[in-house]
């Protein structure tokens, strides 16, 4: 039995997740306590219990615990089996979050996994959906992963009501280590490449998607970037009642490093395109290979690797701690060796 203080570091719902995903990969069972103790409404929420039963099908597992607000859960997984299932978060609860959880298992599962989940699309405090499919799945398809996310319907807060349709298939093999090189820029402003983007809305005027897309190639100009940003507009069907969830944002990637922003009631739309790309310039200016939202996250696909891996990101943030903490409560064989380097973090494993 493994045990892990759910309070430990950034103290927030990464460390059920991760928990939960090496548990069912490892076969090992594990009890969390003081989950999510440091938050305003601390235990489980909804996407939470959603990504947890997920993984029980995955595995074969049971848990005990599982119910909202518990702040104490045991899991113990079973054997691994791909599952083809719908999920509804049932609030605007992170569909991204929800994957963190999801996609690792599915992986090492026997056959391809379909999973159709409704939620929230692009929601404060997670990743946008459009990270996952610009930055995320490109840095597993380079360590071997075959995985598609195909966007049916975007939901903001507080409606939520997206819908996204996965398709893991399991690993051909294993794991490839990850060492992504920096990105090659010429010394003229103009040999430099284009950050790519996606401007959406749903439930608003088209001029906000286009405001939000020329604020932000606006502020990439000026730093000697061009854009290619796609404008989307009321993706998916209304609700039967016809309550779609309304709200907009923009995100930005080159490479292995992106930008966002989300727009909210009272806010400019030039504000949340601005935000988005001075995002991604801090990023961009960095001689990181990846962003820290990135780094983070590939963790434990890179303490599952059978080859070494080596990251550098600009700054070494409480989420990537905690994973590395998580990590190896499970995998205690691996190092990671951090190094602070000029103006990065090398997050190195062999």
């Amino acid at each position: 039995m493994i045990e892990i203080d759910g309070s430990v570091g950034e103290g927030g719902g990464q460390i059920v997740r991760t928990a939960i995903a090496l548990a069912a990969i490892t076969g090992q069972e594990v009890e969390i306590r003081n989950i999510r103790a440091n938050r305003p409404n601390p235990g489980l929420a909804a996407q939470h219990l959603h990504a947890v039963k997920a993984v029980e099908r995955l595995s074969g597992g049971k848990t005990e615990g599982l119910q909202l607000h518990s702040q104490k859960l045991k899991f113990s997984p079973g054997d691994l089996k791909c599952i083809n299932t719908e999920l509804d978060i049932g609030t605007a609860g992170s569909i991204t979050l929800l994957l963190q959880c999801l996609i690792p298992v599915a992986l090492f599962a026997d056959c391809e996994s379909v999973v159709r989940v409704k939620g929230g699309t692009d929601v404060r405090w997670a990743p946008p959906i459009d990270f996952y499919t610009g930055v995320f799945l490109k840095a597993l398809n380079a360590m071997g992963c075959d995985i598609q996310i195909d966007v049916k319907q975007r939901g903001y807060y507080p409606r939520g009501g997206g819908l996204v349709e996965v398709r893991i298939s399991p690993l051909d093999g294993t794991l490839r280590g990850f060492k992504p090189e920096p990105e090659q820029q010429g010394p003229e402003p103009e040999s430099r490449m284009v950050v790519s983007g996606i401007s959406h809305s749903r439930g608003l005027p088209a001029h906000v998607t286009e405001r939000q897309a020329r604020a932000a190639e606006q502020v990439l100009h000026d730093y000697g970037y061009s854009a290619a940003i796609e404008l989307e507009r009321d993706v998916g069907d209304k609700t039967p009642s016809g309550a779609a969830s309304t709200g907009s944002g923009i995100t930005l990637w080159l490479g292995y490093k992106s930008g966002s922003a989300l727009g909210k009631p009272g806010k400019r739309a030039e504000l949340v395109g601005e935000e988005a790309a001075h995002e991604i310039i801090k990023e961009l200016n960095s001689s990181s290979t990846v962003d820290i939202h990135l780094a983070d996250q590939l963790i434990p696909y890179i303490a599952l690797a059978d080859t070494g891996s080596e990251l550098k990101v600009r700054e070494m943030t409480e989420h990537l701690r905690t994973n590395i903490y998580v990590t190896k409560r499970f995998l205690a064989d691996i190092e990671f060796e951090v190094i602070k380097s000029s103006d990065v973090v090398v997050i190195r494993r062999e």
